[in-house]
C-alpha cells in the first residue's frame, strides 16, 4: 500500500516526462499518450508479484500464515494466548507488527470519493484533472510529482514554511523551486480550516481566506499507529498511541516486542525490517543461546528517501542539527551540473551536500537532491556509519564517470579542495 506501488507509478511518470522532452536527446516522439487504467493495472501486477513471492518464501520455509484478525492477547502464568475470530494460539513470545494507517484531520474525514487517502490515490483508475494535496511531506510531495508529470493540475497546502520540513533547509527550498517550475502551486504556511462539496467539486477553505476548488483532495497529513487488539491482564506503555519500545524492541511487557510503524520510530519500511532482524537476533539468543550478531539501531543514520523528480535522499544530521550538537562544523557542496555522468544523462539539476565536525573532520550528514539520489545515499550511509573522516574518504577512489563522484567532490569541498568546482 506504499513503497512498491508508488515506485511503480514514479517510474511511469518519470518515463512519460522524459519522453515529452525526448527531442533534447535527438529523438522524435510525436504526441505520446498513456492509458491510466493500464498504468494502474501494471502497478497492481508489480505488487502482486512481490506479495506472491513473499508468500512463496513463507511456504517453502514452512511458516504458517493465519488469515484472521487478532482480537485479544491474554497474559497467563504459562505465557500468552492470542485469540482470533475462530481460534486460540499459545505463545511464549509475541512480536507486534501491525503498522500504521493514513491520518485524518478532525474536521476532514476520508470519504474515498472526494477526500482521498494515499491508499485511495493508489487505487484510482482514472487520472484526476486537478488535485489538491493537503500536506507537503514525503508522501504528499511524491504524489504531487507523480500526478503533475502525468498532466494533473496539482496544488499543495502545507502548514509549515517549507516542503518536507524535516529535510535540510537547502534541500527543502530547492524541491519547492522545482515544483513551482513544474507548475505545482504551493500554499506554504497555510492550513485548511474547512471544506464543502459543491456540484461534484471539493471547495477547501484556507487559513489565508482563499478558497480552492478541485476535483479530488489527497489528504497526506501523516500516519497513525494501528493497534486495536484487546489486552487482558496487562497493559503496554504508549506515547501518542505509539507502542514504546527499548533498544531491543521490547515493550513494557517482557517477551512482547513491537517493530515498524506501530513503534513511532522513523516510519520507514527499511527501519521496520532492521527492527525485525534485531528481534529475531534477540530471540535466537533467548531460545537457542546463539550470541547476538546485530548491534543496536542508530536511528540518526537511517537513510531517508523521497521519490520525487528530482529524487531526494539524506542520511545523518542536517546542518541545523549538526550545529546544535557539535557547534563548529564544515559544509561542502557539489553540483550535478559539473558531473560528467549527469551531463550525459541530461539530469543536471541538484547537488550533494556534506556536513562534517570541524574538530574531528568526521562526516556527520549527507543530503542529495538530483538524479539517482535514493541509490547514491547507500554509499553515504556507509561512510557515516563507519565513522570515516575526510582524510579516510579522500584515500578512496571513486569510479569515473559516475554520479558517485559528486559525493567524493562534496567531501573534498569540505576543505575547499574539490577539483571541478571553483
Amino acid at each position: 500500500k506504499g513503497c512498491i506501488p508508488t515506485k511503480s507509478l514514479v517510474k511511469i511518470a518519470d518515463l512519460y516526462a522524459e519522453i515529452l522532452k525526448s527531442d533534447e536527446y535527438g529523438i522524435n516522439v510525436q504526441n505520446p499518450t498513456f492509458d491510466y487504467e493500464k498504468i494502474h493495472q501494471r502497478k497492481s501486477e508489480v505488487v502482486e508479484k512481490l506479495v506472491s513471492g513473499v508468500e512463496f518464501i513463507f511456504k517453502k520455509r514452512k511458516i504458517p500464515v493465519i488469515n484472521e484478525k487478532a482480537i485479544s492477547i491474554e497474559k497467563k502464568s504459562e505465557g500468552y494466548v492470542i485469540t482470533t475470530e475462530n481460534e486460540e494460539f499459545a505463545a511464549e513470545y509475541i512480536i507486534i507488527a501491525t503498522g500504521s494507517k493514513p491520518k485524518e484531520l478532525p474536521f476532514i474525514k476520508f470519504d474515498h470519493k472526494f477526500i482521498l487517502s494515499s491508499d485511495d490515490a493508489l487505487n484510482l483508475t482514472e487520472l484526476p484533472l486537478d488535485l489538491v494535496i493537503i500536506g507537503g511531506g514525503v508522501i504528499g510531495c511524491e504524489f504531487a510529482s507523480i500526478f503533475n508529470q502525468l498532466g494533473s493540475q496539482v496544488q499543495i497546502v502545507e502548514f509549515f514554511p517549507n516542503l518536507i520540513f524535516n529535510e535540510d533547509k537547502e534541500i527543502s527550498k530547492r524541491i519547492a523551486m522545482v515544483m513551482k517550475k513544474a507548475g505545482i502551486k504551493l500554499h506554504l504556511k497555510t492550513s485548511v480550516e474547512g471544506y464543502e462539496i459543491r456540484d461534484d467539486k471539493v471547495v477547501l477553505k484556507l487559513s489565508n481566506g482563499k478558497e480552492l476548488e478541485t476535483e479530488k483532495v489527497l489528504m497526506s497529513v501523516g500516519r497513525e499507529p494501528v493497534f486495536d487488539i484487546n489486552l487482558k491482564n496487562f497493559e503496554l506503555k504508549t506515547e501518542r498511541n505509539f507502542i514504546l519500545v527499548d533498544e531491543n524492541m521490547m515493550t513494557s511487557e517482557e517477551n512482547i516486542f513491537a517493530i515498524g510503524d506501530v513503534t513511532g520510530k522513523m516510519m520507514l519500511a527499511h527501519t521496520a525490517s532492521k527492527q525485525g532482524l534485531t528481534v529475531a537476533d534477540i530471540l535466537d539468543y533467548k531460545i537457542h543461546n546463539i550470541p547476538k550478531k546485530i548491534t543496536n539501531i542508530n536511528y540518526k543514520n537511517i537513510p531517508r528517501c523521497t521519490f520525487t523528480n528530482p529524487e531526494i535522499a539524506s542520511v545523518g544530521l542536517t546542518e541545523i542539527e549538526a550545529k546544535e550538537e557539535y557547534g563548529k562544523i564544515l559544509t561542502g557542496k557539489f553540483p550535478f551540473s559539473a558531473n560528467g555522468k549527469a551531463l550525459g544523462m541530461g539530469e543536471t539539476f541538484g547537488f550533494v551536500k556534506t556536513i562534517a565536525d570541524a574538530n574531528t573532520k568526521r562526516l556527520l550528514g549527507v543530503h542529495i537532491i538530483g538524479p539517482n539520489a535514493t541509490e547514491l545515499i547507500a554509499e553515504a550511509a556507509i561512510l557515516i556509519d563507519t565513522k570515516f573522516d575526510i582524510e579516510r574518504i579522500n584515500k578512496m577512489i571513486f569510479a569515473h564517470p559516475t554520479l558517485s563522484e559528486s559525493i567524493m567532490e562534496a567531501v573534498e569541498d569540505l576543505e575547499a579542495l574539490a577539483i571541478h568546482k571553483l
